[in-house]
């Protein structure tokens, strides 16, 4: 289906003041045109609304049978015909030609430019001669690199694009044939060729290929031939069938044919490469990729056959990266980078557009209203003639190159309209006796000639056209030169003037929501995105105009799409988005002006608004939007009311107000608590603590976990990329500590929240600074601990922990709150937290000057440290602090070395400082691998310290009795003896010999 607007994209009209009849034209670069009659082509610059200027004009060799202007390398290249013979010859330097009888220099391609002519060639023409050895029937110029192919009867031949350097500051353009491409079957009769990619066209057929320049398989570079395609057996058989069976009495007409990618290698085409470069080239072609390959039948309906079933208009369009959404810069012809690749060619009545780079697909399919004569793809539009109209269709190049260059662009926050939509004609302007056209910036050039009564033509026989092999390309000899005819250059208008004539346009079909405004202006969005990617013809200026558009272009889709009820109102989202409109500019451009009662609220509309409120936008409504978008959920999405209500935009929305909406609501579902906690909230801004309280009493404390689960912003919200506590948090800090704690810790193990987002959040509620800790942070902690968390690095956690331990026994700061949990309870609660061993209570008991404000912060430490899971190597840097002055320092110096197994040292310790806690800890710690440290250590220890005397001398004395009868159960009589001290009284010994001689026979 085809839309047809009539709309202007046609501006302004110059005639081209051409002195002879025009036999070729083309265009190209920001201002060059060539008109070519006779043996003269003539030059004109373009520019702008300006009429058009002739620049100059040179002599051709013979009668211009083809021409093409390539900017990269500004050289014009010509197919000429002189005594039927034909020449190819491209004109460099040609704007340096000040007159028609100024100097030419005539050299052959390749050849060496000698230095005394050098600066000849700098200020004249220069005309390089191309010989081949078979006649050239078209010509394609690369619009990136500036490369020349030529076609010829049965092969391509490739020039590529060179400079002769003269010297640092002056070179000259010249070519090397680098590559003969050898297509058997297909005579071309238009080819086109852009950065490697190659199509050529026959009456009937098209065929796209892609030349490679990866050797495989370490294939080294050769000058021969290589075949890069095998043409299926089958299909040569039916060739050579057909050939057979044609005679004078009947025709054989193969039936259409498409194949895409590898598949076209089935057509029976073959194609080989002859490399005929230099071996010091820098790309090297060496495979061919087929893409694609078509063949259409011939209308025999009638028995009238004439040229007017062939293609034409065969043109490869290149789309290059340009990023225009997320940078600034411009690609030079030298950076361009192709992002997509369109390919078309027509019939008389219907054309084709092909997107080839990755996938090849079908696009677009062009129905004409009139029999078509030639056709132009730019990345806007597609203009056609027919005899007597100029017509304008659109195109979808720029919505496929836009998904080449963000696959992801189909998502909430991007949009584009699809490749698939239906195109439509903006304009048939009439034009009387068109018979060519060319385009190049925003100029269409136009040929037009009044035919006189045309005299009836020899109809050719069918097979001529129908067999491939009959077919041949000929090019008529020009009639005679006639009044009549006129070269039109149209200019098209500015893509933002005629987006703005689109918009206005699509104010008809706003009241009736159809799709054809979405349609209409999905048009002008693709018109300025497609004007967007062609950044290099831009102007700082327009680009920021058509910026401007783009946003204006988002933000009408956003609208059409909020008000449809269709599958794909979702869209309202990432149009809005990229509109750059707030959501109160959105929520101004809604009509609001339908009662209440009857007031119906489209699905993009609330999809739009849903999301915006569930992404923390800093955006505030006032009261009277908040109050409306609170009345637009509660008629068309009731059960989303309370998280709509819980957003940060809705701020300002009267409590009252919004405590009538929620009282409406159905709370027999499993939604109750979250609605339960809504009107608390609520009840809390209004200051109704008797309401607060009773709602929050209706459900138990995990019901209300579950509910702040649901909606984490009763809790959190985030405001300009801050975590803010909301009024409930605060409130339930103060009364409700525990649930509070919980709620965070629910929100953690669902994934509501990060870590560092909960710390940062108990901070903020807290109002400590970051370098201080709260005791409710520290609860959230130890209650990580417990709930044994996946996601939480448990040494992260120990360090956390013990480092605010540390901080607090050794600063003497107690905790601002009081914990919620004892040690006991995470000792009961918790399998990170161990056992104290008994010794260190023993050391604990000692100290009469312990504040009981520090001895939960120094069990928790102790228990910690007595865990399994603790890495006791980490907490020794921290420890320097916590003085050993004190026995609780004490303590937990002594418990790290033993954890270290420095247990020498600690038994050096406890002697000098707690002798009371040196048996109970050489009972708990002095085991297994590490009994010998009795006798060894222990047992010498303390029989020197008694000999030195003192006030601890009891002490001692009963601990070194405890030893010995440790070590007399542990060795035998004779090494029991040997650890004795010698200048030891025999008397205070003898017990414990008489029982390590007489355990043998007890036992």
């Amino acid at each position: 289906m085809v839309h047809l607007y009539n709309l202007h994209p046609f501006g302004s009209q110059q005639v081209v003041p051409c002195k002879l009849e025009p036999e070729r034209f083309c265009g190209g670069g920001r201002d060059a045109l060539f008109v070519a009659a006779g043996c003269k082509v003539e030059a004109f610059a373009v520019s702008g609304q300006e009429l058009c200027q002739p620049r100059c004009a040179f002599s051709t060799l013979g009668r211009v049978l083809r021409l093409a202007y390539s900017e990269a390398g500004d050289y014009l290249v010509a197919i000429e015909e002189k005594n039927k013979a034909t020449f190819l010859r491209a004109y460099v330097n040609w704007r340096s030609k000040r007159t028609e009888s100024s100097r030419v220099c005539i050299r052959l391609v390749g050849h060496k430019v000698e230095a005394p002519f050098s600066q000849t060639l700098r200020d004249q023409m220069s005309i390089v001669e191309m010989p081949l050895s078979e006649a050239p029937l078209c010509i394609s110029c690369c619009p990136a690199k500036g490369d020349l192919l030529v076609g010829c009867t049965n092969k391509l031949v490739l020039f590529s694009l060179k400079y002769q350097i003269i010297n640092e500051d002056f070179s000259i353009v010249d070519f090397e044939r680098s590559l003969i491409i050898h297509i058997d079957n297909i005579t071309p009769i238009e080819i086109s060729f852009c950065v490697g990619y190659v199509a050529v066209m026959s009456d009937l057929e098209v065929l796209i290929v892609k030349l490679e320049s990866d050797p495989k398989n370490g294939e080294s570079i050769s000058h021969y031939s290589h075949e890069t395609n095998k043409p299926v057996k089958q299909a040569e058989g039916t060739r050579n069938e057909t050939l057979q069976l044609e005679s004078d009495d009947f025709v054989i007409c193969q039936k259409p044919m498409e194949l895409l990618g590898e598949k076209s290698e089935q057509s029976g085409v073959s194609v080989t490469l002859e490399s005929t470069g230099l071996a010091d080239e820098k790309i090297k072609y060496f495979h061919v990729q087929h893409l694609l390959y078509r063949r259409f039948a011939p209308d025999i309906s009638s028995y009238v056959l004439s040229d007017d079933i062939k293609l034409h208009s065969l043109q490869l369009l290149p789309i290059y990266q340009t990023g225009f959404l997320t940078s600034d810069r411009k690609n030079s012809s030298q950076e361009k980078e192709l992002l997509s690749l369109f390919c078309f060619f027509s019939l008389p009545h219907v054309g084709y557009l092909y997107m080839v780079v990755k996938s090849v697909e079908l696009m677009s399919v062009y129905q004409y209203p009139e029999k078509s004569q030639q056709a132009v793809l730019t990345p806007q539009f597609l203009h056609v003639i027919t005899s007597n109209n100029l017509q304008c269709f659109t195109v979808r190049c720029s919505a496929a190159a836009a998904r080449e260059e963000d696959p992801y662009v189909d998502t909430t926050l991007k949009a584009c309209p699809p490749v698939s939509m239906d195109v439509c004609a903006l304009r048939i302007q009439l034009f009387i006796g068109l018979k060519a056209i060319c385009h190049f910036k925003n100029h269409v050039v136009l040929l037009t000639k009044a035919n006189p009564e045309a005299a009836p033509e020899r109809r050719e026989s069918p097979k001529r056209l129908l067999s491939r092999t009959g077919t041949s390309v000929k090019l008529k000899a020009p009639p005679a030169a006639e009044a009549g005819w006129n070269l039109y250059i149209v200019n098209t208008i500015s893509p933002v003037q005629l987006y703005k004539e689109m918009v206005d346009y699509s104010n008809t079909y706003k009241t009736a929501k159809t799709q054809g405004c979405i349609h209409l202006l999905s048009e002008a969005h693709l018109l300025v995105r497609a004007a967007l990617m062609d950044a290099g013809q831009l102007e700082p200026g327009e680009k920021a105009e058509l910026l401007e558009a783009f946003k204006d272009s988002c933000g009408h889709l956003g609208d059409c799409y909020s008000r449809l009820d269709s599958q794909h109102s979702h869209l309202a989202l990432p149009y809005y988005k990229m509109s750059g409109l707030s959501m109160a500019e959105v929520l101004a451009r809604v009509d609001w002006t339908v009662e209440d009662a009857l007031q119906k609220y489209e699905r993009g509309l609330i999809f739009y608004i849903n999301h915006s409120l569930y992404e923390n936008l800093d955006e505030e409504l006032s009261e009277e939007l908040a109050a409306k978008v609170v009345h637009m959920f509660h008629v068309a999405e009731p059960k989303q009311l309370p998280h709509v209500l819980c957003s940060p935009s809705l701020k300002n929305i009267n409590p009252l107000t919004a405590v009538s909406y929620l009282r409406k609501l159905d709370t027999s579902g499993s939604s109750s608590v979250l609605v339960t906690l809504t009107k608390a909230a609520m009840a809390l801004r209004m200051g109704d603590l008797d309401t607060y309280r009773n709602e929050m009493e209706i459900h138990s404390e995990m019901k209300l976990v579950s509910g702040f689960i649901l909606e984490p912003r009763l809790l959190i919200q985030q405001r300009k990329g801050q975590i803010v506590p909301a009024e409930l948090a605060a409130h339930l800090k103060d009364t409700q500590p525990a649930l509070l704690v919980a709620s965070v810790l629910g929100l953690q193990k669902n994934n509501k929240i990060g870590i560092e987002e909960a710390d940062s959040f108990f901070k903020v509620l807290c109002g400590k600074d970051e370098d201080k800790i709260p005791q409710l942070l520290v609860d959230f902690w130890e209650a990580q601990l417990v709930a044994c968390l996946p996601d939480v690095v448990l040494q992260e956690l120990f360090f956390k922990l013990t480092s605010q331990y540390i901080w607090r026994l050794s600063t003497r700061q107690p905790p601002d709150t009081i914990p919620l949990r004892t040690s006991k309870d995470l000792i009961n609660a918790c399998g990170h937290y161990g056992l104290i061993y008994p010794w260190v209570n023993i050391l604990l008991s000692c100290d009469s000057l312990a504040d009981k404000n520090y001895t939960e912060d120094l069990s928790k430490l102790q228990s910690l440290m007595c865990g399994p899971s603790f890495d006791i190597a980490s907490i020794v840097p921290f420890l320097e602090p916590l003085s050993e002055d004190t026995l609780s320092g004490l303590s937990v110096h002594v418990l790290c070395r033993t954890r270290l197994k420095e247990y020498e040292q600690c038994i050096d310790t406890l002697l000098e400082r707690c002798p009371e806690a040196v048996i109970p800890y050489a009972n708990h710690e002095l085991k297994e691998d590490n009994r010998t440290l009795w006798w060894k250590k222990l047992l010498p220890e303390l029989c020197q310290r008694i000999k030195c005397g003192g006030e601890k001398n009891q002490l001692y004395l009963s601990s070194l009795k405890e030893t010995l009868s440790v070590v007399a159960v542990e060795l035998e009589l004779r090494d029991f003896v040997n650890v004795l001290p010698e200048d030891g009284t025999a008397a205070f010994f003898l017990p414990y010999l008489l029982y390590c001689s007489q355990k043998k026979s007890l036992t």
